[in-house]
This record gives C-alpha cells, sequence and structure tokens, in this order.
C-alpha cells in the first residue's frame, strides 16, 4: 500500500505556509498609523495625543496640555540625525518669531543620551523649551518612524499639520502662520 501524502513533505509545507501567514501578519500590524494625515487630508484636526515627559535637564515634568492655548510646533529630534540637524536653525529662527505670539516650538529629544542632546542644543543655541523622550514613548502615540517628524498643534490642542522628515521655511509660512492669526 502506498502512502498518498509523505509527512516530511507534508510538516516542510505546513512551516512554510506558518511562515508566510506570519510574515503577512507583521507586514499588516506594521502599517504606520496615518489617522491624522487622513483626517487632515478631509480637513479635520485630531485631538493631538497627550504626553507627560521630563524636561532635559529632568528639572520637572511636562504635559503637552501645559501649553494649550498656544500653537505648538511640536519638533521630535535627535542628537544623532543628520535632518535634525539642518533644520535646527529654522527652528530657532520661527521660534523666535512666534514665542510673542502665544506660540512656541518644543523640542522632543528621542531615544537620545542626555549629555548628546544638551551638547546638540549649545551648539545650535536653541532657547525653545526641550523636554526628553528616553526611551521612545512618544514614537507610537505619534506613529513616528523616524527623525525629524513635527506635528504644528493648534491653540485647542488639535493636529493642525504634520512633517514627515525636515522642515522648511516654505513648512512654517503655510502651516505656522496662519494659526497665530486664528482666535483662542
Amino acid at each position: 500500500m502506498r502512502r498518498l501524502v509523505a509527512p516530511v513533505p507534508l510538516a516542510v509545507l505546513g512551516v512554510c505556509l506558518a511562515l508566510v501567514a506570519l510574515l503577512a501578519y507583521g507586514l499588516a500590524s506594521n502599517e504606520p498609523d496615518r489617522a491624522v494625515e487622513d483626517a487632515l487630508s478631509q480637513g479635520e484636526r485630531e485631538e493631538a495625543p497627550g504626553f507627560e515627559l521630563p524636561t532635559l535637564s529632568g528639572e520637572a515634568q511636562r504635559t503637552l496640555a501645559d501649553y494649550r492655548g498656544q500653537v505648538v510646533v511640536l519638533n521630535f529630534w535627535a542628537s544623532w540625525c543628520e535632518p535634525c540637524r539642518a533644520e535646527s536653525p529654522l527652528l530657532q529662527r520661527w521660534h523666535e518669531r512666534i514665542e510673542g505670539d502665544r506660540a512656541t516650538v518644543l523640542g522632543v529629544a528621542v531615544q537620545d543620551l542626555s549629555s548628546d542632546a544638551q551638547a546638540f542644543i549649545d551648539e545650535y543655541g536653541l532657547s525653545y523649551p526641550m523636554l526628553r523622550d528616553g526611551e521612545g514613548v512618544t514614537r507610537g502615540d505619534f506613529a513616528i518612524l523616524a527623525l525629524p517628524e513635527t506635528f504644528v498643534i493648534d491653540r485647542q490642542g488639535r493636529v493642525a499639520a504634520v512633517r514627515r522628515g525636515e522642515v522648511d521655511d516654505a513648512f512654517m509660512r503655510q502651516y505656522v502662520a496662519p494659526l497665530l492669526r486664528e482666535p483662542s
């Protein structure tokens, strides 16, 4: 009597199918969350995810809600990130330009050593508030895949614009400047 299916090839086939299913699941579950961009494309502003992080010096804790009532240019960066270095002078200039208009640039150093982040701040003469997310916990909440990433948040705490990558002056003029004229 002949066997219709040998057990070894059947087992190999089962393992291969399981690996393909696992790969498909991994790809599907790692799809970045683009709900914010989807809402913006429909003219809607979603509430920005909340967080509580230490200041870079570690002396205090701050929440995003502490900045409610201000336009916030929330910039996620790291000292080892070359595009972050390129955009830092521009963010400093914009911070100086907007800070009198109930607005601020707010930096979040992500997965960086405090000493390296402080050296970066000193090198570029950055004066805007800085927070530290050493573990990168905000990356998931904001669907951050790479650095830098910048979220423009209106005075009501809603995301008004997103730039995944380096910001430039045109982005700031298009998305930040109009928010300065919006009522609270």
